[in-house]
């Protein structure tokens, strides 16, 4: 038996976003921030995640010129990594994910703290650089005590961490304080690694001209 389904990929793409498109309101939207917003959805399927959006005026766009930079993206998990399409970033930009740098571990026991957590400590350019943290609220925290402890400033923070134990509270703690950088969040429980490299996929569509 055959079932009838639509099977032609850019049909399919078409499809997707003529339908969050044609359910949403992006008209308050700068063009870049409406790609940004139109990728969270298609990354999740909510449409009402709009509702729960937060970022700093002009983040998509300082995301999309940090990237023409040649920034670094850093990333608080190996799955946030994997889904960035890596071809599409522009020139010399370059991932980075130090989860499983053995000193993340080590120091992460040392300092009672998750190994998440801890490896920020070893994001070592974060001047100009677009942090992507879809996972561990620690991390996010973190984060945001190193740019207190003056790191460097980070171009972009896309602060996404999902769960039930500080996701709600680190990404409050971001918007409220963004500490001088452009951020991009969620409010509430939801994020999650998909939905946290979308943000930078739709950069590097900009970033590049690609549709």
């Amino acid at each position: 038996m055959t079932l009838d389904y639509i099977r032609d990929p850019a049909e399919i793409y078409r499809l997707s976003f003529e339908t969050i498109e044609g359910e949403t309101d992006l008209s308050a939207f700068s063009p870049a921030m409406q790609r940004v917003a139109v990728r969270l959805i298609h990354a999740c399927g909510m449409t009402d995640v709009l509702d729960d959006l937060a970022f700093s005026e002009g983040a998509a766009e300082a995301g999309v010129a940090a990237l023409k930079n040649n920034c670094p993206v850093y990333c608080d998990v190996e799955m946030v990594k994997a889904g960035i399409i890596e071809r599409n970033l522009p020139g010399a930009s370059r991932l980075v994910c130090t989860l499983n740098d053995p000193r993340a571990s080590y120091y992460g026991k040392a300092e009672k703290n998750t190994r998440t957590a801890s490896a920020v400590d070893f994001w070592d350019d974060l001047e100009g650089s677009i942090c992507v943290i879809g996972n561990a609220p620690t991390a996010l925290f973190r984060l945001l005590e190193r740019i207190d402890e003056g790191a460097g400033m980070p171009a972009l923070i896309a602060g996404l961490p999902v769960g039930f134990v500080g996701a709600v509270e680190s990404k409050a703690e971001l918007a409220a304080n963004p500490r001088g950088a452009h951020f991009i969040t969620v409010h509430g429980r939801r994020g999650g690694s998909a939905m946290a490299s979308s943000v930078v996929n739709a950069l590097a569509y900009l970033a590049t001209g690609k549709s």
